[in-house]
């Protein structure tokens, strides 16, 4: 996979924060090497998030974020405030910046709190170390840079280099099939789905099947039964699109392994246990009740899209209740979740492990449910008992 077909949910976040014209952005110009970010010396330049994808060794494959000024004021300034409070949710390592000649400030210890409440490894950043007659006392995991001179900047690669976690080694599906085995893909083909393209889940499970050394076997949901009578040999599993979940499960025989990229994403992630657990309260749902639905993206919504249409229909029909619905996308889930009764979340092919994880922490503290659409939808059919063998969780 080349660098800059990595996704981002497969980077690392690194995200600098600290307060206006501490030198963030010319920080973030440095490290990567462009001018990604408006650099000035007027306070509050940076009002949106400013991500760029690069490759920083020894790391490999990063998400830089330039965030606005922590300490911002006025009522457009405590939205920026609230953006990069979002932006935390991702962020696997912090790089707070302080301006050497002002020195540590109220906004700064806020922002340490914040990286110790949610477990965030952080690197304190004194800038302008170039100033004369300013010096910081350096501890651990700190540093002393000038970004105007280029001063300690390879040496703060270097730390964020150390700071970085093992990384994740979960695999998608490669450590549930052998080597030489067959799996068959089953991707619909509607109006719902991309052109010209697989979505990132599909093209994650061809990728992880070969690099297991078995072979992948891509076929729509209509052509499934003919595949499944002439394939001449007998797949180890067969992962369908959780759309066709009930239709799959009646084709392929008990003795085959079935599962969806949804669940598998689940796994993925490291969400699989709460999901799993949480699709229970469908059970629970009262007339009245109100259910999120969340993506992790943001898409065109069709006549017959899954989160919006679908899901709500197959809910109703299973509950028989009268239920309410809202819906939210991209970075646009809620702080406070406890209107609802459920949350049924997307896979999270889009967020990385750490928002998807930050998401359901939020549900958890708060007593309410969350699955998500594979799951659920299993759950609905009567076939989830089936869909979790191959994890032999059940």
């Amino acid at each position: 996979m080349s660098l800059n077909s990595v996704p981002n949910s497969e980077r690392l976040h690194i995200g600098f924060f600290g307060k206006r014209n501490s030198g963030k952005s010319s920080l973030v110009n440095a490290i990567t090497n462009q001018k990604i970010s408006v650099v000035s010396d007027v306070a509050g330049t940076t009002t949106d998030p400013v991500k760029k994808a690069m490759e920083l060794l020894p790391i490999g494959p990063v998400l830089i974020i330039d965030t606005p000024g922590f300490d911002d004021e006025g009522s457009l300034g405590e939205l920026r405030v609230n953006v990069t409070k979002r932006i935390l949710d991702s962020v696997d390592i912090a790089v707070l910046v302080i301006d050497t000649t002002r020195g540590k400030r109220g906004a700064d210890d806020e922002l340490i709190k914040i990286f110790a409440e949610k477990s965030i490894p952080y690197i304190t950043v004194y800038n302008k170390s170039d100033a004369a007659g300013h010096k910081a006392d350096i501890g651990k995991n700190e540093i002393a840079v000038s970004a105007l001179y280029g001063t300690g900047i390879n040496e703060l690669k270097e730390l964020i280099g150390s700071m970085h976690a093992e990384k994740n080694t979960a695999r998608l599906a490669a450590d549930i099939i052998n080597p030489g085995e067959y799996v068959v893909l089953v991707v619909p083909i509607d109006s719902a789905a991309p052109k010209g393209r697989l979505i990132l889940p599909q093209q994650q499970a061809i990728r992880d099947i070969l690099d297991a050394g078995a072979y992948a076997i891509v076929v729509k949901d209509d052509g499934l039964e003919e595949v499944m009578k002439n394939i001449g040999i007998k797949p180890s599993l067969v992962i369908t699109d959780s759309q066709v979940f009930e239709k799959a499960d009646k084709i392929v025989p008990k003795d085959i392994r079935l599962t969806s990229f949804s669940i598998l994403m689940a796994r993925y992630k490291g969400f699989l246990d709460i999901a799993a657990e949480g699709v229970k309260a469908i059970d629970s749902l009262k007339d009245g009740d109100t259910v999120l639905i969340s993506e992790g993206c943001t898409h065109h919504r069709q006549c017959d899209d899954i989160g919006t249409v679908k899901i709500p229909a197959w809910l109703n029909k299973y509950t028989g209740r009268k239920l309410s619905y809202e819906f939210t996308s991209g970075t646009g889930f809620c702080d406070n979740l406890k209107k609802y009764s459920l949350i049924i979340h997307c896979g999270g092919c889009m967020l990385n492990e750490r928002e998807i994880m930050s998401r359901m922490h939020k549900a958890y503290e708060q007593g309410v449910s969350i699955t998500n659409y594979g799951i659920a939808i299993a759950y609905m059919k009567g076939i989830l008992k089936r869909s979790m063998e191959c994890f032999k969780m059940f």
